[in-house]
């Protein structure tokens, strides 16, 4: 950390900063200038609360200079970490697809969905059971009884399932019902005793960004996961809230790029919520993947027009299949695969 004083301070001011500074184990140098004196804080940084050093007298302002985060930082990890979710990697060469409905509605819609899925090539399956809406009168999902149709149908096929905690009342039930990866929503990105307590089971996690969050914001909701002891995560791109109103939400591409510069985890797209309309899905699509995506979270139902909730973003069986080898090409021009 690099603390500079004002021009008037005192050495009263400056001995109360490095008493300070030594008080959370790290010691000081001191660099006198003409017109200010510089403090540099020497060791492990993070544990200085930079609110607490700015609110002491004659200090003007101070800045961390390693990351917050560190358990999800790459300079710590050099290496791309890959997520193992029953044998399917995430992060690695292959890109992955997870598709599925937006929610759980009927065993035979699931039965469905997870043929479909199959039968495109995706390796995993999404599907909600519990289902955060902005209005309370909207369908809510069918709970603990989607989660038994959703494990069903998937596992006929042989399909790992992804689904969204909402509660960490339910996260006993979902680990009964075995739950291969679970999803943090945008709304519950930062909600720490949530992140806290996936932290502490092994299951993969899949992070949502805040619809109005920073990357460092993310990171550090990460960092809550990383730090109780799992270290299975997964980021998660959905688009972020501007000022434009054509579409649902402004996918943030770069997002990708400077996430597998600031982090070793791998990184994944949901390009159905950043459009909102199907007609956008492949070309979002097929930008995540460019951009280096590790993996996409693809809305698809048997029959759109007839889904409960998010019917607008669908994609129809036939459009998943022929996006899949769309994909396969672009991620053959980068050295990949799908």
């Amino acid at each position: 950390m690099i603390i500079v004083m004002s021009p008037g301070a005192t050495e009263q001011h400056i001995d109360g900063v490095v008493k300070k500074i030594k008080e959370y184990g790290c010691e000081a140098n001191i660099s006198r200038g003409v017109e200010r004196t510089i403090i540099g804080a020497i060791g492990d940084e993070r544990a200085i609360d930079q609110e607490l050093i700015d609110a002491l007298p004659g200090v003007e302002q101070s800045m961390h200079v390693v990351k917050p985060y560190k358990i999800v930082a790459r300079e710590w990890h050099k290496e791309n970490t890959i997520v193992d979710i029953k044998g399917v990697p995430l992060g690695g060469n292959t890109v992955q697809v997870i598709a599925g409905p937006c929610s759980v509605e009927t065993q035979q819609q699931m039965d469905d969905s997870a043929k479909y899925v199959k039968e495109a090539g995706c390796r995993l399956m999404r599907g909600g059971a519990f289902k955060p809406r902005t209005s309370p009168y909207s369908f809510q999902g069918k709970g603990v009884e989607g989660l038994e149709m959703f494990r069903k149908a998937a596992d006929a096929k042989g399909l790992p399932i992804v689904t969204e905690l909402m509660d960490v009342r339910m996260l006993d039930t979902f680990m009964e019902w075995d739950v291969d990866v679970i999803q943090i929503g945008t709304r519950n990105m930062q909600n720490f005793d949530l992140l806290k307590e996936v932290g502490r089971v092994k299951k993969p996690v899949i992070l949502k960004r805040g619809m109005s969050a920073t990357i460092s914001e993310w990171l550090m909701a990460a960092e809550y996961i990383a730090a109780a002891g799992n270290h299975n995560i997964i980021f998660c791109e959905r688009g972020i809230r501007t000022f434009e109103t054509y579409y649902r939400n402004v996918l943030d591409v770069t997002a990708i790029p400077v996430l597998k510069k600031e982090t070793h985890l791998p990184v994944i797209v949901d390009p159905s919520h950043a459009g909102g309309k199907a007609w956008m899905v492949p070309a979002l699509s097929r930008a995540a993947v460019a951009a280096g995506a590790d993996g996409l979270l693809i809305e698809m139902h048997p029959t759109p027009c007839e889904a409960w909730c998010d019917a607008d973003q669908a994609l129809t069986p036939g459009e998943l299949k022929t996006l899949m080898a769309e994909l396969g090409g672009i991620a053959k021009i980068l050295g990949r695969d799908i």
